[in-house]
Order: C-alpha cells, then sequence, then structure tokens
C-alpha cells in the first residue's frame, strides 16, 4: 500500500484570517468550515483547496483555540504558480512578506521565492522555467 499527502494542516492563531489570506493569494476556495475537540482539545479549522475543488488535495487552517500561539516556520508550504511576479504583488498586498528576492534557478528549472504568511509561516513559491 502507498499512502499519499492529500492535506496539509497549518496550525495557526486566527483561522479565518489565513483562510482570506490563502484565498486571495493562492486562489483558494473554502470547502467547509469544522469546530470539535481532538483528543479533548478544543479547535476550530477552514478547509480550503484550489478553486474550492477537494479533488486537487487541501490545506487546512487549524486552531487549537486554547493552545498558546504556534512557533513559526514548522512547516514550510510549497506552491507552484503560472506568473511568480503576480504572486509576489498578491502576497504583498494581502500582508505577507517576501523573505529574499525571487531567483532564478536554471539547474533545477525554476524561478523561486520565500515568502511568510501574516503569522510568519514560510512559503515556497515556485514557477517552473520552459524548457
Amino acid at each position: 500500500m502507498t499512502a499519499i499527502s492529500g492535506f496539509t494542516k497549518l496550525i495557526c492563531r486566527d483561522e479565518e484570517a489565513m483562510a482570506s489570506y490563502y484565498i486571495a493569494v493562492y486562489g483558494y476556495g473554502i470547502v467547509q468550515r469544522v469546530a470539535g475537540s481532538s483528543d479533548g482539545e478544543p479547535f476550530r479549522e477552514v478547509i480550503l483547496a484550489p478553486g474550492g475543488d477537494w479533488t486537487k488535495g487541501s490545506l487546512v487552517m487549524f486552531n487549537f483555540t486554547e493552545r498558546a500561539a504556534p512557533r513559526d516556520q514548522q512547516v514550510i508550504l510549497g506552491f507552484v504558480v503560472e506568473d511568480l511576479d503576480a504572486l509576489v504583488e498578491k502576497i504583498t498586498a494581502n500582508g505577507g512578506k517576501l523573505v529574499g528576492p525571487i531567483r532564478e534557478e536554471a539547474d533545477h528549472g525554476v524561478r523561486v521565492v520565500f515568502s511568510t504568511d501574516p503569522e510568519g509561516a514560510l512559503c515556497e513559491n515556485v514557477q517552473m522555467l520552459a524548457h
């Protein structure tokens, strides 16, 4: 049996604000909101998917409501986009920050820029170079 990674959960403090960021910057859509308890800990989550389509995997903004704010950079979220320059504009317009400049890495066939979302989670943003 082979397992696939069908979803990623980003632990955050404000799941609604973070969902708004990933919708505005990366074009995700809300699939559903869930609230409950996980092993006795209350949580709320907003489940997002590319264009709101579950079949393309999901990114979940997950908030343990009674825990302290999470540390930053526990995970690197990776996104492949068609237009890195347009994405950079969306990142900065929506409260994200660039970690450095866009770099072209011809040996790897990509342009890449790292950014952080409004709560400090690190994102690696990649545009594939034409061959």
